[in-house]
């Protein structure tokens, strides 16, 4: 028996999953829609494993990984969503996540992952693995698809330096350092600034104590 919190944006899929695991022999200690509320609740309840779609509205499910990771908490993390992208799933493998399942698996595969990840070992179904294979190659020929001029700016947008600092610093005008920014954007798929400073990092391109 493990107990859960469920995390999840619709109420009917945090229904249909309290049925199923009550059925199964656990407990569902909490749930919620809102990360936020959710943090404060994984704390104070101390789940084993907590559901999290990636999918969440006001904050995505990657951002509640990350901040699972900053506090320490020692809850177990299943990502269960409809994301099949490759992408996603090597995200939430990087972010500590223990296991991922889609939401059109049986139900007797959510069951296994969670039987696995109470046991401290990680699950990925068949094609699961796979998708996270290819996420991970995607993700190691991004950095390497940069031209050593974006990879410049890059850096220097992530540490925080401004279009006209970068444009001093680089001999370009601001102008051009926001085209490279937003060819930045558009190439690793990422929304904004804010993304792309939080990608330069987990790459390791620079140091949380260079923000």
């Amino acid at each position: 028996m493990s107990r859960l919190y469920l995390i999840d944006d619709h109420a009917l899929i945090r229904d249909g999953l309290r049925a199923l695991l009550a059925a199964a022999g656990h407990v569902v200690v909490g749930e919620s829609d809102s990360p936020t509320q959710a943090l404060a609740e994984l704390q104070r309840l101390e789940p084993d494993i907590a559901l999290v779609d990636i999918s969440l509205g006001e904050r995505s499910g990657f951002e509640l990984l990350e901040e699972l990771q900053r506090r320490k908490l020692a809850v177990r993390v299943i990502v269960l969503t409809m994301s099949d992208q490759p992408r996603h799933v090597a995200e939430a493998l990087r972010l500590g996540a223990s296991g991922y399942v889609l939401k059109g698996s049986p139900s007797s595969e959510l069951l296994l992952a969670i039987d696995a990840v109470a046991q401290g070992r990680r699950h990925l179904g068949p094609s699961e693995s796979e998708l996270a294979l290819q996420g991970l190659t995607q993700r190691a020929g991004a950095v390497d698809a940069l031209s050593a001029r974006e990879r410049q700016v890059l850096v220097m947008v992530a540490r925080g330096a401004s279009s006209a600092e970068i444009g001093t610093s680089l001999h370009l005008s601001p102008k051009t350092v926001d085209t490279y920014r937003s060819r930045l954007m558009a190439k690793l798929e990422l929304a904004d600034v804010t993304a792309l400073v939080r990608w330069a990092i987990r790459e390791g391109l620079v140091g949380l104590d260079e923000r």
